[in-house]
Formats: structure tokens, C-alpha cells, sequence
């Protein structure tokens, strides 16, 4: 069984919303644009669209790899990031009735 999309479920259904869950879920790996857009189903330009405003804030970092490739990976140093972690996983709690998963 797939992990329902905590924050979706609340805020709705947005390009952003959804890669940036992705991120939150996948704290500890890199990813590349086209390894976002496979696993979340969203365009590779949609998902080059929506990681700019990520970048912006600082809640990923990106690390060019070779001429065209982009590592993009959650800036866990970010306090912004640290209360999304927070969020997303409190949200996971109370959504559960209060268990862990």
C-alpha cells in the first residue's frame, strides 16, 4: 500500500505540493529532475518549473553534475525545512489516529 499524501490531502493537489512532498520523504537522497517527474508522474518541465521557487527559499540545494545534470537534495541544515519535516511528519501522526507508522 502506497503512503497517502499528507500535505495533498490538506492543501490540495499542486505540481509544487507534490515534488516538495516527494523531497520531505526522500530527505536523505539526491534526485535528479527526471527521477522527480518518473516517480511523481509530473513532466520533466514541470518539475524544472516548481524546483526554482524550492531553490529560492533554500529548502534544497542543487548540485550541478556535469554539463547538463542537476543533483537536487533537501537542505536539511534550512530552518524552513527542519518545521517542514516537522509538519509532515506530525501530519503523518494525527492523520494515523495518533500512531506511528
Amino acid at each position: 500500500m502506497q503512503n497517502p499524501n499528507f500535505l495533498e490531502k490538506i492543501f490540495g493537489k499542486t505540481a509544487q505540493l507534490i515534488v516538495l512532498e516527494h523531497l520531505l520523504e526522500n530527505k536523505d537522497n539526491d534526485t535528479y529532475l527526471s527521477g522527480i517527474a518518473a516517480v511523481t508522474g509530473l513532466s520533466h518541465s514541470t518539475v524544472s518549473r516548481v524546483i526554482g521557487p524550492l531553490l529560492e527559499i533554500n529548502v534544497i540545494t542543487e548540485k550541478p553534475l556535469g554539463k547538463q545534470i542537476r543533483v537536487f537534495r533537501l537542505n536539511k541544515e534550512s530552518e524552513l525545512t527542519k518545521y517542514l519535516l516537522k509538519i509532515n511528519d506530525d501530519l503523518k501522526y494525527m492523520m494515523n489516529g495518533g500512531r506511528k507508522q
